[in-house]
């Protein structure tokens, strides 16, 4: 990589390098919770679709105290240094990530109880607190409790044969205060009860005996009857606890002979990791906080009293127990493209042209019909797939299986080790094994992130290849809420790369010298860098437009500073994490940073550079962030074809980057301006914009 001359104007700037030039990434992980969480707040969202935004942003703060903050917490213990280029280092980063963990929960908690319980309860859909329960209803939910709750309940009086019970990662729990004297005599004055995880947390009450909508919290249930399970003993006090814990999994790869095993001996030991967080309701004495915080050796930072339920995950539930499609998104229905409405033989379309699609707004399908054809057609003597995450049951794994017992020579990559989809990958790869597919598990320390299908097909004039890469999972679920790209392709350069990579994957040699293909850890960086490079030469006629879920690297950083100080113009389009500060005199003046949070989650990649007039586009599975570029195997796609360039630009770029109705800008200081005007009724959504041209164009299948 050639170097490129420092711009004049950066000779006044600070160095590139300086910490205060660079925003912390777990600050902007929350920061961009609490722009989901304005999404819950936002009465233009239909309102069943806000309660599920309040979901998201406790399912999000759970993985964010699971992975991120326990990972401070061992850093912490073990006296290590700053990580970042903010060079925060873990003691400051932990008060800071603390401080504004509590600021959005305590928002959060304040939208559910002012805001979203009063407008649920206006449309009929209620949450009944005890004292509202009428007698009818009460006679329900007592033989509710003796029939389905008792018998699955354990209540442990706390003594030295009795310990406090190992407490399950994000279980509910409850601490009862206790008075009086035991049948042997002696006094306890705590108990613990732990919730059955297969309990639901929410119950339906009758249409007979309420409104159609009504609910009530297991928590309400058992709390009215605890008085069941200490007869003789006078209830003091009954809380509600929760605890997150350290969900990490530590497997040395170096040192396992067999990875499968060693994370299948180790997923049991995850529930019970090291605690990170307490949460209580906000009705809990101190005596009894202080007891909880010993006991999980917290401090007080780790204590999160709450204004209700100590899970507020679980009331997504109640979605999709009302039956009200008024409050909630339209439906619609991906569109297929006009050539894939009769997808008899897709090979023969892909020697003619490639296929390009955009999810959600159009169809998963032709991604499995691609797929199930190659299962079928006898021609196809061979297939290869990764898999990073797909659900159990899903038509893919499906395919592949039936490919395998046809004879076809099938081989998957599975990465065991995506997190929190372990236990699932593990049962994947064993199903496939037992039907003679070749499983590989990857590369050893290297987690296998690239969306990749190859198709082997003898055809008259040899064995042709034909692939599939894309910016997302092979989930067919997520390809309705997600947005992504996805390439069908006969391009012989591209594919050709793929099969290099599926052997460079399964048989270790040196990284192949691709021929298009950008790869992690190899070769993406250094022609990320030298694409920037490029830019910078053009100086003011520069052009680059990056869209990626999260952008953190400090190298790449310092290239796009570089690139401002030249005068490139540089629009970024990050949904989640941005440790780049626009806006910074002499170093960032050309670069602004944006945020899309809306109906589906933003998870395409594309990277854009002007080059002068030949511009140069890739889509990726790779975010710029430290483990894509260097820890994982990831692959950047060409987009040569001049149409399908100009598609992807105008989609996934430019509707973006005129979006005035999901868009927050981001300031230098870290905090993001929401950019829709409240008087402009007429703004413009990238999101709604793409529903509905899709709509018009579209074919349905």
């Amino acid at each position: 990589m050639s170097e490129v001359p420092a711009p004049e104007n950066a000779r006044s700037a600070p160095p590139l390098d300086s910490p205060e030039l660079y925003f912390n990434r777990d600050l902007s992980i929350l920061a961009f919770n609490q722009r989901v969480l304005a999404l819950a707040d936002d009465q233009r969202v239909p309102l069943l679709e806000r309660l599920r935004y309040l979901t998201i942003v406790s399912i999000n703060l759970d993985e964010f105290f699971e992975v991120r903050m326990a990972g401070l917490l061992q850093r912490l213990k073990f006296g290590a240094g700053p990580l970042g280029p903010d060079m925060l280092g873990p003691h400051r980063e932990i008060e800071a990530v603390a401080k504004k963990a509590h600021e959005i929960i305590s928002e959060q908690y304040r939208c559910l109880n002012q805001r979203l319980l009063p407008a649920l309860a206006r449309e009929g859909i209620r949450l009944l607190r005890r004292r509202e329960w009428r007698a009818a209803q009460k006679r329900w939910i007592g033989n509710y409790f003796q029939t389905d709750v008792l018998p699955l309940l354990t209540p442990l009086s706390l003594d030295p044969a009795h310990p406090f019970p190992k407490v399950q990662n994000k279980g509910l729990n409850f601490a009862i205060a206790l008075e009086g004297q035991d049948a042997y005599g002696r006094h306890s004055p705590i108990a613990i009860v732990q919730a059955p995880r297969i309990l639901p947390r929410i119950i339906q009450i009758p249409e007979h005996l309420a409104g159609p909508n009504d609910f009530v919290f297991l928590s309400s249930v058992i709390h009215e009857h605890v008085q069941a399970l200490f007869p003789g003993l006078t209830i003091q006090g009954f809380y509600q606890f929760r605890v997150t814990r350290n969900s990490e999994l530590f497997v040395d790869e170096e040192e396992v002979d067999n990875l499968l095993d060693a994370l299948a001996d180790e997923l049991p030991l995850r529930p019970f990791g090291e605690a990170v967080r307490l949460e209580v309701a906000n009705n809990c004495p101190r005596e009894v906080v202080e007891y909880l915080l010993k006991h999980f050796e917290l401090s007080e930072s780790n204590l999160y009293s709450l204004q209700g339920p100590v899970n507020l995950s679980r009331l997504a539930a109640i979605i999709e127990m009302v039956r009200r499609p008024d409050l909630l998104y339209p439906p619609f229905v991906p569109g297929l493209p006009p050539v894939c409405s009769h997808p008899e033989n897709i090979f023969a379309q892909l020697r003619e042209a490639p296929i390009l699609l955009h999810h959600p707004y159009q169809s998963f399908n032709p991604v499995l019909d691609f797929l199930r054809q190659a299962v079928s057609d006898p021609k196809v003597i061979g297939i290869k797939q990764t898999l990073y995450r797909t659900t159990p049951d899903s038509p893919i794994i499906d395919a592949l299986i039936e490919a395998a017992m046809a004879g076809k020579q099938v081989t998957a990559v599975v990465e065991l080790k995506a997190r929190f989809d372990e236990a699932n990958n593990i049962r994947m790869a064993e199903r496939l094994e037992e039907v003679g597919v070749q499983v590989v598990y990857g590369v050893v320390n290297h987690k296998v992130h690239a969306k990749m299908i190859l198709i082997l097909r003898r055809e008259e004039d040899g064995i042709r290849l034909y692939g599939h890469l894309g910016t997302g999972n092979y989930h067919p679920r997520n390809a309705r809420i997600y947005t992504d790209l996805s390439l069908l392709t006969a391009n012989p350069d591209i594919t050709a790369d793929m099969n290099d990579l599926f052997m460079h994957i399964t048989g270790m040699g040196k990284a192949p010298q691709l021929r298009c293909l950008l790869q992690s850890p190899f070769t993406m960086f250094q022609g990320i860098q030298e694409a920037i490079d490029t830019e910078i030469r053009h100086g003011s006629k520069g052009r680059i437009i990056v869209r990626v879920n999260a952008l953190v690297d400090p190298d790449l950083i310092r290239a796009l500073y570089r690139a401002s100080q030249a005068g490139v113009e540089v629009d970024l389009v990050v949904r989640g994490a941005c440790a780049l500060r626009p806006g910074i005199p002499g170093v960032s003046d050309h670069i602004r940073v944006r945020s899309i949070v809306g109906r589906f989650l933003e998870h395409s990649r594309v990277y854009y550079f002007g080059n002068n007039g030949d511009p140069r586009l890739w889509i990726s599975s790779a975010d710029w962030m430290g483990r894509n570029l260097f820890r994982r195997l990831e692959v950047a796609v060409p987009i040569t074809d001049p149409d399908l360039r100009a598609r992807i630009l105008t989609e996934t770029l430019q509707l973006y980057l005129e979006d005035d109705c999901n868009a927050w800008a981001m300031r230098a200081d870290g905090d993001y301006d929401f950019l829709r005007n409240p008087l402009d009724a007429n703004c413009k959504s990238a999101q709604d914009r793409l529903l509905e041209h899709y709509n018009r164009s579209s074919h349905y299948g």
